[in-house]
């Protein structure tokens, strides 16, 4: 049978196959400028069982065309694209958590997308020889992945959301705000290096990570703000007012940053790595705090803190939620009702 030019063509693979029927199209042309020769770049569509079945789908194909590439796309190309824009929002110690977990997943990588199921996405978690919390980690990482391929039409079906046999533990998560002698200990010890940064989170209710890389950029001296935020949609690049406890701290970390030539509110003079800070650099320094002044926390207990204290100084539940990041569920309240900056500089306020 001739098919019409352009059309794409069909033919008969040699061997015993399952599926020996092929549809293939031509792509481009590509010539060899030293010999003049000019030769067609195929793609091919599909492998069938009958040349019935390979001509319908050499039909449809020319009537609907689509992008042949989501067709053969393995596991490792699209952890690549899906790293690719992830990891421009995370920071470097998150991201070594998803390579880790990436690296276990070696029986998939050549796998195409399309025909992974869930027996080998658990198979792949069951024989990693890892712990729960990488595990957990592994099937994160499958969640992910299948987002982004639903989003690009790779696949149709989120097989990750149905591998439940492996369920990524959830350890209990104690946190205990600073009381408010500890705080005071805190201002005591104002010059200890690290000791203000500690206080500005504790005043701002901004995750460790998250002012970890705030830049000089991100405030507002005049109006007296921050703007930044990591996580969520409700989280990410929220303002929030500069309590006037910590606005001396703030200015003179913005001066420092200045006088050093940094982008970043924060810096280590000493670092021997960069001046910018990590979340992991700021943590090593944070638990040097805690052991000088005796203390017991973790560092994201600072967050816990300002939420606490703002509970109990009866700030208003919709603008705290504003300056944590967190969701408001309250239709009426998130559509309708607009917080201006002084409503939320009032309340902040609130807070001794």
């Amino acid at each position: 049978m001739k098919l019409p030019n352009g059309f794409g063509s069909v033919h008969k693979l040699p061997g015993n196959r399952r599926k020996p029927w092929r549809a293939r199209k031509t792509v481009r042309w590509e010539t060899d400028f030293e010999t003049g020769i000019s030769k067609q770049i195929y793609v091919t569509i599909g492998y069938y069982p009958t040349q019935k079945e390979a001509l319908q789908a050499l039909a449809e194909y020319n009537e609907n065309p689509y992008d042949i590439s989501t067709q053969t796309i393995t596991f490792a190309e699209v952890y690549e694209k899906w790293s690719e824009v992830h990891f421009q929002t995370i920071v470097p110690s998150a991201r070594r958590t998803w390579k880790s977990a990436y690296s276990y997943c070696k029986p998939l990588y050549n796998m195409r997308m399309k025909d992974i199921r869930v027996n080998h996405l658990e198979q792949t978690i069951k024989d990693a020889d890892v712990g729960a919390n990488t595990k957990g980690r592994m099937k994160s990482l499958f969640n992910l992945m299948y987002k982004y391929a639903l989003k690009h039409e790779i696949v149709d079906k989120d097989y990750a959301a149905l591998c439940d046999s492996i369920k990524k533990p959830k350890p209990k998560i104690v946190r205990i705000p600073f009381s408010d002698s500890e705080v005071q200990q805190l201002w005591n010890n104002i010059h200890f290096p690290f000791v203000d940064m500690v206080l500005i989170g504790i005043y701002s209710g901004f995750r460790p990570q998250e002012l970890a890389i705030l830049k000089i950029s991100d405030l507002d001296l005049n109006n007296g703000t921050f703007t930044g935020g990591l996580k969520t949609d409700a989280g990410k690049n929220r303002t929030v007012p500069i309590h006037p406890s910590i606005a001396d701290l703030v200015r003179k970390n913005y001066d420092k940053a200045v006088q050093m030539q940094s982008e970043y509110l924060f810096n280590d003079e000493n670092g021997q790595q960069g001046t910018w800070l990590t979340y992991d650099k700021y943590r090593g320094r944070f638990n040097k705090i805690m052991k000088k002044l005796n203390m017991v926390h973790k560092p994201h207990d600072t967050r816990h803190t300002f939420i606490t204290k703002a509970k109990a100084a009866g700030v208003d539940e919709y603008i705290l939620k504003l300056i944590v990041g967190h969701e408001i569920q309250d239709i009426t309240e998130k559509v309708y009702t607009h917080r201006t900056l002084e409503d939320m500089k009032t309340e902040i306020q609130k807070i001794e």
